[in-house]
């Protein structure tokens, strides 16, 4: 049976080989170049698919793919775009498209995207999963407005083939992150397959992705299949991404680019189906330019990137998460607690939390299992967290520089005095760009030196020259 496609793209990108291909795998396409013309078409033909260009020459491409969900809501749209205009697509996902391609993308995911859209039953737009099943059943935990844009985010791009790219310090919540991309996608029924690149050595990652052969090197007893192998049809998830070698980075690269796995010991390759999520603790464009992480694999992964926050940023989220896995705990130990005491209240959310989620959830397992009480009190927090803590809370001392002989008054740096009755945001603001200026204007430098990622400074500066600039506005309004 012939399936009709209508193509609506301004700017001539399909190649003719990629046309070919659809027509012996059984497609009807209709080009039309402008949207006005892609319209009338779509009228006439009522098709099942539309592949969209977010480039037009005639009319804003969004209102085009309101317009035709309007007339046929069932339609599936795939929109495609360039590199610099993940935005749009995020905006186009939002407003019901299917899917979206990312330029250059090759014939096998171009075939495999129209495939998934011509048998989905249903062209609902992946915001109204949300309550089936909520984010915060699926592992997270919080109210907080930056993770409910993590949340819209992760609604959002969970129904595309697209590779995403999560990143945030450890102990955030990347593996839940990628568990959650999964089960909101169509490939929900598929394996979900996770693979932590920094805790296997690198001489059995190739074989732990790709599989092996018996007797392809010693101690291979038996054929084993690879994580890729048992992830078709579903998400295969690389953790810690960037602690993988530059050699088998290399082998990752042609596997994303053929979709093709070869096992180690094998002469014959074969194809799978998978969708890739990768994450990363560290500073991905850093690692790029140490020269650890192949530049054309960074641009391969980071299609759609999607930051979780560290835990200091989520606010009112401390004790959310503290409640929750108090309650639950309590029940799996057989306890009494109920609540915190106000100090503790305090104490928790003026902590730094380094380790993030994973650390609260660790003080909370200690203060369960070593006590019983309905109430939670300062005494029983763990000893070291409570010293950890304390010395969080101690007069700000900024990173020390090297001596100078006889430094100019001026160049010392804030003395104490002048950060008191100034609010904690302005201090790390002081703090922060007084050590990036001891460093040479160096923000990776810095951020070794504040022991936080480079991304968020890189974050922190971003939203202060926002600030900076909304400020200046509004002074000369």
């Amino acid at each position: 049976m012939t399936t009709q496609l209508l193509l609506i793209d301004g700017t001539s990108s399909l190649p003719p080989t990629y046309q070919s291909s659809l027509n012996e795998a059984g497609y009807r396409i209709r080009i039309c170049r402008s949207g006005a013309e892609g319209l009338i078409a779509f009228q006439e033909l009522r098709p099942q698919v539309v592949l969209l260009d977010l480039v037009l020459p005639d009319r804003d491409d969004l209102e085009v793919l309101q317009e035709i969900l309007t007339i046929s809501p069932d339609t599936r749209v795939i929109v495609i775009t360039a590199t610099g205009s993940i935005d749009r697509a995020v905006d186009a996902m939002r407003a019901g498209a299917h899917e979206f391609l990312l330029k250059p993308f090759n014939e096998q995911r171009f075939l495999a995207a129209i495939r998934n859209a011509s048998r989905s039953e249903s062209n609902t737009p992946i915001q109204s999963l949300a309550a089936i099943p909520p984010l915060k059943t699926m592992g997270f935990i919080g109210s907080s407005a930056v993770m409910e844009k993590v949340y819209d985010n992760i609604r959002t791009v969970a129904g595309s083939m697209a590779t995403v790219f999560i990143t945030g310090e450890s102990g955030t919540g990347k593996e839940i992150c990628a568990q959650a991309l999964h089960d909101l996608s169509n490939r929900s029924e598929g394996p979900f397959i996770p693979l932590n690149c920094g805790a296997i050595p690198n001489d059995l990652l190739e074989s732990e992705i790709f599989g092996h052969l018996r007797g392809a090197f010693t101690g291979a007893i038996s054929d084993k299949p690879g994580a890729a192998a048992m992830a078709d049809g579903g998400t295969l998830f690389f953790d810690e991404i960037c602690e993988m070698s530059m050699e088998l980075q290399t082998k990752l690269l042609r596997f994303l680019q053929t979709s093709m796995i070869q096992p180690v010991g094998s002469v014959r390759p074969v194809k799978v189906n998978v969708r890739i999520v990768c994450a990363t603790n560290l500073d991905p464009l850093e690692q790029m330019r140490l020269g650890k992480f192949r530049e054309d694999l960074y641009y391969r992964l980071h299609v759609v990137p999607l930051h979780l926050p560290p835990l200091r940023e989520r606010g009112d989220d401390i004790m959310e998460i503290a409640k929750n896995a108090l309650q639950r705990f309590s029940a799996e130990e057989n306890r009494l607690f109920e609540d915190f005491s106000d100090e503790v209240d305090a104490f928790f959310n003026e902590h730094h939390w380094p380790g993030n989620v994973r650390q609260l959830l660790n003080v909370m397992r200690n203060i369960v299992v070593l006590n019983n009480d309905s109430t939670v009190t300062m005494d029983m927090l763990p000893h070291d967290f409570q010293r950890a803590g304390q010395r969080s809370l101690q007069p700000v001392q900024l990173p020390s520089a090297p001596p100078t002989p006889r430094a100019e008054p001026e160049q010392a740096g804030p003395a104490l005095d002048d950060l008191i009755g100034k609010s904690l945001d302005e201090i790390e603001r002081i703090i922060v760009e007084e050590t990036i200026a001891r460093n040479s204007g160096s923000i990776p430098v810095a951020a070794r030196v504040l022991a936080v990622s480079p991304s968020t400074l890189y974050r922190k500066i971003s939203g202060w020259k926002q600030a900076d600039k909304q400020n200046r506005n509004r002074e000369k309004s």
